[in-house]
C-alpha cells in the first residue's frame, strides 16, 4: 500500500516543499516516528528547533510546521504538525471498526437498571440496581456498575473499571482500564479501640467529557459528591481523595495525588507525581511542576515547582545556587585556612611584642 507525496498534501491540506523537481512523485509506503522510520516512510518533527534530528532518519519525507523552510528531503508544511501525522497514520492504519453487539446475555444486569437505547453491555459486565445508562453507553467485560449509579449518553467504561453505588458520570466520558470510582476515603480517626472509620456516605460525581487514566481512584465525599469538572482530563495512576473538587479543564498527569478537601479552579496543570495536602485550593491556570509537593495555597496562573513547592523563579534561583555549592565549600575551605593563618600571624605578633616590652 502506498499513496504519492502530492496525496498525502490534498490529505492534510498542507504545503509542498522540495528539494529538488525530480522528488514530485515521491511514494509514502507508511508513516512513522523519527527513530523508527524506514525508506519510503513519512515522519514528523513537532518544532523548527527540532528540525536538525531530520538529518538522522531515515524517513522519505516528514511533516513539519509552517515556515521550516526546505530540508533535505520532501517536507509538507502545516500549522498543526501532530493532526496532520494523525490522519496519515488512520490512512495507513485505519482503525477497526467496533461491531456493535448489544445488551450480552452473557452480563449480568439487575432487573430495575434502565437501559436507553443503542447501549452496548459486553459479557461479565455487572449493572446493579437501579442504575440508568444513558443513549450509546459502552460498558466493556468486567466493568462493575454498583446500584443507583447514573452514566451519561455517549460514555465509554473499559474493562475491570469499577463504579461503587451512586456513582454520577457525565455525557461523552471515558474511563479507562481498572479505574475504581466511590470507594471509601482514607477518613481514619482514632479511638480507644484503636482506628476508626469516620461516615462514607457520599458519592463521585464526573462533568461532561471527563477522561479517567487506567489504574485512577477517585474516593467518594464523606457527605456529599467529590466532583471532577466537566472537560477534565486525568493521567493512569493518579488518586484524588474525598471531598475534593477539581474544576473544569484541570490536565492530572501520572502518579499525582490529592489529598482529601482540596479544590481547584479551571485549566489547572499538575504535572507527573504531584503531592497536594488536604485542604488547599489550586488558582485558575496555575501550574505545578513535576514531584512539586504541595502545602499552601496557589495563586490563580502562578507556577511552583519544589519541595515544598515555591514561586517558580524562586526555585530557579535555589537550583542555580546549589550547583554552586561544591565550589563555595572549597572557597569557604580556603577562606577559613586563611583567616587561621592570619590569626595565627596576629597571636605570634603579639606574643613577640609583650616579650620584648617585659
Amino acid at each position: 500500500m502506498f499513496i504519492s507525496i502530492n496525496e498525502v498534501v490534498k490529505l492534510v491540506d498542507g504545503q509542498l516543499v522540495l528539494p529538488d523537481a525530480n522528488t514530485v512523485e515521491l511514494k509514502i509506503t507508511s508513516a512513522s516516528t523519527l527513530e523508527t522510520a524506514t525508506g519510503g516512510a513519512i515522519t514528523l518533527v513537532d518544532s523548527i528547533e527540532r528540525l536538525p534530528s531530520l538529518t538522522q532518519s531515515a524517513a522519505a519525507a516528514a511533516i513539519v510546521p509552517t515556515g521550516a523552510g526546505p530540508q533535505d528531503r520532501p517536507t509538507i508544511e502545516v500549522s498543526d504538525v501532530h493532526q496532520a501525522f494523525a490522519i496519515i497514520i488512520q490512512h495507513f492504519r485505519p482503525q477497526r471498526t467496533q461491531r456493535r453487539l448489544g445488551v450480552s446475555p452473557q452480563a449480568a444486569i439487575d432487573p430495575s437498571a434502565r437501559l436507553a437505547g443503542n447501549v452496548e453491555v459486553l459479557p461479565l459486565a455487572f449493572v446493579g440496581p437501579d442504575v440508568e445508562l444513558a443513549e450509546g453507553v459502552v460498558l466493556h467485560p468486567g466493568v462493575r456498575i454498583g446500584a443507583g449509579c447514573k452514566i451519561g449518553a455517549g460514555t465509554t467504561i473499559f474493562s475491570n473499571a469499577v463504579l461503587y453505588d451512586d456513582t454520577v458520570v457525565g455525557k461523552d466520558c471515558i474511563i479507562h482500564s481498572n479505574a475504581v470510582l466511590g470507594a471509601f476515603g482514607f477518613g481514619y480517626k482514632p479511638d480507644a479501640a484503636g482506628l476508626k472509620l469516620s461516615s462514607q456516605l457520599g458519592w463521585v460525581e464526573l462533568g461532561d467529557h471527563v477522561e479517567v487514566g487506567a489504574g485512577t481512584t477517585i474516593d467518594r465525599g464523606t457527605y456529599g459528591p467529590t466532583i471532577i469538572g466537566s472537560g477534565t482530563k486525568i493521567d493512569n495512576l493518579v488518586m484524588i481523595a474525598h471531598n475534593c473538587r477539581i474544576g473544569q479543564h484541570n490536565m492530572i498527569c501520572s502518579q499525582v495525588g490529592v489529598a482529601g478537601s482540596t479544590s481547584t479552579g479551571e485549566w489547572v496543570i499538575m504535572a507527573g507525581q504531584c503531592g497536594l495536602r488536604d485542604h488547599i485550593h489550586i488558582g485558575d491556570g496555575a501550574v505545578l511542576g513535576a514531584r512539586s509537593g504541595v502545602s499552601n495555597d496557589v495563586p490563580a496562573k502562578h507556577t511552583v515547582l519544589g519541595e515544598p513547592a515555591i514561586d517558580l523563579k524562586q526555585r530557579k534561583l535555589q537550583l542555580a545556587s546549589m550547583s554552586k555549592l561544591p565550589e563555595m565549600r572549597k572557597q569557604v575551605k580556603r577562606l577559613l585556612k586563611r583567616v587561621e593563618e592570619l590569626e595565627q600571624g596576629a597571636r605570634s605578633s603579639s606574643e613577640e611584642s609583650s616579650s620584648k616590652a617585659a
